[in-house]
């Protein structure tokens, strides 16, 4: 490969048809850290308005290490992924205290913040601070996968290791902020993961795949396990004055901190679902709420799981003391707090059903 002509022509074509996205209006660190955290998992189009919300909300270092968690993890409802903006700001706090709010440029100090691994430290490095570090994620190793013929599974977190040094080797020292945003940037619009735009490619000429005819045969990447399959019921349930128990999640785990209401997985070769409910509750409270019918089912994908959710409204006339973790709030209060997507359509749904009857 003609390391020059490759450099000029991907960046070249990068300067004409990059996208208009908010982080790319400058290069600063905190700005490029926050979207490349919010960008993990999640689509740039999704992404877009929660990255100016939360620059608004949140526009400084100092900012969002002061923010009390609530308010943080309310910004961030609805991203899902949910640990991703915890170690945030537990390294923008780290930052702020130990580096006088500026984000540090040297590989070692980056790395060691708390979330930031290999892609992250190498796209902050290089886009906010013009080092040549690789950033290489699932769409760079696709692209690169094909330009430089590689045929090891990028599933296998030890062949990251093997596209880094790739990258090392190819990387423009002048202009590594738009050499890898550009790499990027292709692999988003053009060297796509089925059919790449094969023929609107500006470095054709350098794609060894192409030249085989293999492109499609390009990344090797190994199926993850499949999901498993989980049963929950799940009820709003409203007091006398008609206000709704929620309930706070566990600090650590799956959804960790956000607030929920009263959940229980089933025992599928057990009682009927109410009932389950209705025992869940009564354990935890001392009493058993009146359960309404079914409202519906929600369903929600994860990475490594599916749930399928039975959604009941219901009430009850005790008292339920609250506590940091329990709260009974109204219909405009719970608007405050940060809830789990599946939680959000359940809600919706219960407001539909309740202003329908």
């Amino acid at each position: 490969m003609d390391k020059k002509s490759f450099q000029d022509d991907l960046i070249g074509w990068f300067v004409s048809e990059q996208r208009e996205l908010p982080w790319r209006k400058d290069q600063d660190p905190y700005k490029v850290w926050v979207s490349e955290i919010m960008l993990q998992q999640t689509r740039v189009d999704t992404v877009i308005p929660y990255f100016n919300r939360f620059l608004e909300r949140f526009p400084t270092i100092e900012a969002l290490a002061s923010a009390d968690e609530e308010k943080v993890l309310k910004a961030w409802e609805g991203l899902g992924y949910y640990s991703r903006v915890r170690n945030l700001q537990s390294a923008v706090k780290e930052v702020h205290e130990h580096y006088g709010g500026k984000v540090p440029d040297s590989p070692e100090e980056i790395a060691s913040l708390k979330g930031v691994g290999p892609y992250t430290a190498g796209a902050i490095l290089s886009i906010a601070y013009g080092k040549p570090e690789p950033a290489v994620d699932g769409n760079v190793m696709r692209v690169l996968s094909r330009i430089l013929l590689i045929w090891d599974d990028i599933a296998r977190p030890a062949s990251r290791k093997i596209f880094e040094s790739a990258v090392r080797e190819i990387i423009s020292h002048e202009n590594p902020s738009y050499f890898n945003q550009a790499l990027m940037e292709l692999g988003a619009l053009i060297c796509t993961p089925t059919s790449p735009s094969c023929l609107l490619c500006p470095v054709r000429d350098h794609c060894e795949a192409f030249h085989e005819g293999v492109q499609t045969e390009l990344p090797v990447k190994t199926k993850k396990k499949k999901q498993k399959n989980i049963q929950l019921a799940a009820g709003i349930f409203s007091d006398q004055s008609g206000r709704i128990l929620i309930r706070k999640r566990p600090e650590t785990g799956l959804l960790a901190n956000l607030w929920e209401f009263p959940t229980v997985e089933l025992d599928l070769g057990f009682q009927r679902q109410r009932e389950q409910l209705s025992g869940h509750f009564e354990e935890l409270y001392g009493f058993s709420p009146k359960i309404n019918d079914s409202i519906g089912e929600i369903g929600h994908v994860f990475s490594h799981l599916i749930w399928n959710i039975h959604v009941f409204s219901g009430s009850f006339d005790s008292a339920i003391p609250e506590t940091q973790q329990l709260k009974l709030v109204t219909e405009q209060e719970i608007q405050e707090y940060a809830f789990p997507v599946p939680y959000q359509k359940m809600l919706k749904r219960y407001l539909e059903v309740k202003k329908a009857d």
